[in-house]
């Protein structure tokens, strides 16, 4: 990791000050793609796949998180320092999480009334943890697990079969262990990143030799894993999808 890597508000918005810099960094591409991946893997729990379905879901969870929840999180603060116009972030938010809710609603004549649920619980979600409505109440690491982890695979799963089978519950326990930890690598590496003025320090080793404890020493085990977590998710998803499709 260079200096310059180490300077910028996420490890995937780093470099020069750009309108793509700009746009990559508010769509979390790691973290939207890890999203997505619980959305693929819930879908593959079922039965029977409607690969429509699923192409329909994904794209219904990447306007709602994707572009959606990361607009209005920018829009609070600017955690990510860019110069997004914020009639543009809230124009993003607001389709984004209306052609969201639309895809669903779409959805409803195939799967069931009790899809409906699912998507108002998604907006909710999304408006609640994003915008910190209720006095934060929802903004919390529990809450992140969950809505981030557990809810794409239940709620893909449910729009393949109208149900939820056992498999799809234990999956979405272990999606909402995973957020869980990517959260817990995530939190300290923001804060070293955005609000970090100065870090120092260093580790003295039992051969006598001294390790500095820099920005560098701080960040670079926990983005790496957090790198590593969010490219195995990604191929775990298409493990399986190629799987089902006999691949």
């Amino acid at each position: 990791m260079s200096k310059s890597d180490a300077r910028g508000p996420a490890f995937y918005a780093t470099g020069e000050r750009a309108a793509w810099r700009d746009l990559r960094a508010v769509l979390h591409p790691p973290y939207t793609a890890w999203h997505l991946s619980y959305v693929a893997l819930g879908a593959m729990v079922a039965p029977r796949i409607n690969w429509t379905t699923l192409l329909a879901t994904l794209l219904a969870f990447f306007l709602a998180v994707g572009v959606c929840a990361h607009a209005l999180d920018e829009l609070r603060g600017r955690p990510l320092g860019t110069r997004i116009p914020a009639r543009v972030l809230w124009g993003a938010a607001s389709l984004g999480l209306a052609g969201a809710v639309a895809l669903g609603v779409a959805g409803v004549h195939r799967v069931g009334p009790g899809l409906i649920a699912f998507i108002v619980v998604g907006a909710i979600l999304v408006l609640a943890y994003n915008l910190e409505l209720f006095g934060g109440l929802v903004h919390t690491d529990l809450v992140f697990a969950l809505a981030w982890g557990a809810f794409p695979v239940l709620t893909s799963a449910y729009a393949q079969s109208s149900s939820l089978s056992f498999s799809a519950v234990v999956l979405a326990l272990a999606a909402t262990f995973m957020s869980s930890a990517q959260r817990s690598l995530s939190t300290p590496v923001r804060l070293v990143r955005r609000r970090a003025t100065l870090v120092e320090g260093a580790l003295t080793i039992d051969d006598g030799s001294v390790e500095p404890i820099d920005r560098r020493f701080l960040l670079a085990p926990s983005e790496r894993a957090l790198r590593s977590m969010s490219w195995a998710m990604m191929a775990l998803a298409v493990a399986f999808v190629l799987a089902r499709r006999g691949h």
